[in-house]
């Protein structure tokens, strides 16, 4: 007796994002997968997939979001009910990866959150992991299966050249982003310039930009980072370049966390635009912004998945530049 080969793709979406999930099903042809999810009085989540998946590639959509505790509880427990329904291949994808800043020791006795983080995901019955532009490219590390780390870079550069008038200059926002600067102004033929800032060591999200290095001055600026959370990094490099003579500040992230008081600190900085992905929902004070652009990241998430799916190159999509 013989089998025939009937491969399926399932695509999956826990709460946080089900708007992404909708595009990316779009984008491949299928329909997001049934699947109930409820919440018993006592805040433990219940989960309860309403179709088969024996034999079946699938992938749990989640963006670790605000409740993020609650969004990450959720994809490990949807991955842990493909696991017992015999799922051939369980594939968590995260567009936004949550606890990715504390990937490293910075102080004793502090934990390293983004390795829990890939433990957890393995854990409930993950086989592979996807996210788009992490915190810090050496979590791939941490992870002991496969790991496709995509980047929102194209989806950046066709805005960029549609929008942004010369002569450019892309800002990294700390010393700790040049390389991704260059990334950027390499494709852009721009230069590349960078903040000097210190961190408060003892409270989170206070930071104080000292000065900018590099050629700002009658230029186009980009302040380009992987996340922007309560906009005080983003707001306090605007106020120097603009103090510095740029023509026009923008601030571009892949990841919109906007936490409070983002709303209030981006309204009163001299940035011309504000431009994020898709990766997480927004709130409705952050959507009232208006100089802000929202891209899509969700044609670059489909052509991901559908290669993982065909088993071809993921690297080529991206220029090679999802490193």
């Amino acid at each position: 007796m013989q089998a025939k080969n009937r491969k399926r793709l399932m695509l999956f979406t826990g709460s946080a994002n089900p708007e992404l999930a909708a595009e990316v099903a779009g984008l491949l042809g299928v329909e997001v997968g049934n699947v109930s999810r409820k919440v018993f009085a006592s805040g433990e989540i219940s989960i309860s997939f309403q179709e088969s998946v024996r034999g079946a590639d699938c992938f749990v959509l989640q963006s670790h979001s605000n409740p993020i505790n609650f969004h990450i509880m959720e994809q490990l427990i949807m991955m842990d009910a493909l696991e017992r329904a015999s799922a051939k291949r369980i594939t968590a994808v995260v567009p936004f990866y949550g606890y990715a800043r504390q990937d490293k020791k910075g102080r004793p006795r502090e934990p390293i959150t983004a390795r829990l983080m890939g433990d957890l995901l393995l854990a409930s019955g993950a086989d592979r992991i996807v996210s788009v532009d992490l915190h810090s490219a050496q979590i791939q590390g941490f992870i002991r299966k496969p790991f496709d780390h995509i980047t929102a870079l194209p989806t950046f550069l066709e805005h960029i050249r549609k929008a942004v008038d010369r002569p450019l200059t892309i800002v990294s926002p700390d010393t700790g982003r040049v390389k991704l600067a260059s990334r950027y102004a390499r494709r852009l033929d721009a230069e590349v310039a960078f903040v000097h800032k210190r961190r408060s060591v003892d409270e989170l999200n206070v930071v104080a930009a000292l000065q900018v290095v590099g050629d700002v001055a009658g230029r186009h600026c980009i302040i380009m980072d992987d996340m922007i959370d309560a906009a005080g990094t983003v707001t306090s490099a605007a106020d120097l370049l603009k103090e510095g003579g740029a023509l026009s500040i923008r601030a571009m992230a892949t990841h919109g966390v906007f936490s409070p008081p983002a709303a209030d600190r981006l309204k009163n900085a001299p940035i011309d635009e504000v431009v994020v992905t898709n990766t997480l929902p927004l709130a409705d004070d952050i959507k009232d912004l208006p100089n802000l652009t929202v891209l899509s990241i969700a044609p670059s998430l489909a052509d991901t998945l559908r290669a993982i799916f065909r088993d071809t190159s993921v690297s080529s999509i991206f220029m090679g530049e999802n490193v």
